[in-house]
């Protein structure tokens, strides 16, 4: 069942520059592309095409779908998923003549570190800057990112450091750039309980538990963070598969700890992270989505509306929709894409 998306109660975006209203942008948004068929959740569950290919520091493991001179879309995971999540937008965009790329991030699945010296480290800007390599890779000069989670934040940097290399941006609970000196503040008690896993992995017991459990440690984050997902055995187990790679706890780990100050960046990624600390605007056109069913934590879209400069929407899922979007409800993220490939 393709949920119902709420576009009366949050329509949120910006066209000042371009001079348009705000009317006018909507209709103009919404009546600019086609829109695509619905699809059973579930209905792809692999890729035919799997590749590898070396970009900056890694052998980068992928998906692709549709033809090769298709317009480029790079679908982005985030932790602990993997590249499933997208089988089925995948599937929808590449039957619109899309090129779409769904790669393994650091630490997940076919991807590997070029060298065993390369420090395995899972900051924001790292895995950003994995983004532009494989872009440079595969010659892309332009590209739609999306993503969601890990991967909603990896997109929201590249639009936003790389506007000249993004056509358009989709985001999945909006501006989700990192600040490590504000990730040390306080939230109220309700609020940290969510980050729970955060603070367990920020120990050595926590590093050691999801090791020895990291299947039923991602198994146990899913139906937190997607309450009304009823995914069977057979779904979890492809995407789990993904989570042996052998520097996925190392990535995970230091990605929290870092988040937490806990953990050191490397100097490479020092001059990103500056910019990255003043939180700057994303000046693509960009959709964000929100599932009425996320478990897992994530900012209110009022607090990020401003961060969006050039054409933006926000669109609200009902029926039920958590966390993993693109695999809940596949139809509405990849006509999300379509949509802000056509403003």
């Amino acid at each position: 069942m393709t949920p119902e998306i709420d576009l009366q109660r949050r329509r949120i975006f910006t066209a000042a520059a371009a001079g348009l209203a705000t009317s006018q942008f909507s209709l103009a948004f919404a009546q600019s592309s086609p829109t695509l068929p619905g699809i059973k959740p579930g209905t792809h569950t692999s890729f035919a095409s799997l590749k590898q290919v070396n970009a900056g520091v890694l052998d980068i493991g992928y998906a692709q779908a549709g033809p090769a001179n298709g317009q480029p879309v790079l679908c982005l995971h985030g932790w602990p998923y993997d590249i499933h999540c997208y089988a089925d937008v995948a599937a929808l965009l590449a039957s619109a003549g899309y090129r779409v790329i769904v790669p393994y991030l650091r630490g997940y699945g076919s991807t590997r570190f070029l060298s065993s010296d390369t420090p395995r480290n899972g900051q924001q800007a790292a895995l950003a800057a994995d983004v532009i390599a494989l872009m440079d890779a595969l010659h892309i000069d332009r590209a739609i990112v999306a993503g969601c989670d890990w991967g909603a934040r990896t997109a929201c940097i590249v639009a936003a450091l790389w506007p000249q290399r993004v056509q358009g941006l989709v985001s999945v609970s909006g501006y989700l750039v990192a600040n490590p000196k504000l990730g040390q503040q306080p939230l109220p008690p309700q609020a940290e309980l969510q980050w729970w896993y955060q603070f367990y992995l920020a120990t050595e017991r926590g590093r050691l538990g999801y090791q020895r459990n990291t299947h039923a440690f991602a198994k146990l984050i899913w139906r937190q963070a997607s309450p009304h997902w009823d995914f069977d055995d057979a779904t979890f187990e492809r995407s789990a598969r993904a989570l042996d790679n052998p520097d996925h706890v190392a990535i995970a780990v230091h990605n929290y700890r870092w988040r937490l100050g806990l953990a050191a960046g490397e100097s490479t990624y020092d001059e990103i992270e500056a910019k990255l600390a003043s939180a700057p605007p994303i000046a693509v056109p960009a959709i964000t989505l929100e599932g009425d069913a996320n478990g897992a934590p994530h900012p209110e879209p009022a607090s990020y509306a401003t961060k969006f400069t050039h054409r933006y929407e926000h669109r609200n899922l009902s029926g039920g929709i958590g966390h993993n979007l693109p695999q809940e409800a596949p139809q509405a993220f990849a006509q999300a894409v379509v949509d802000v490939a056509r403003t």
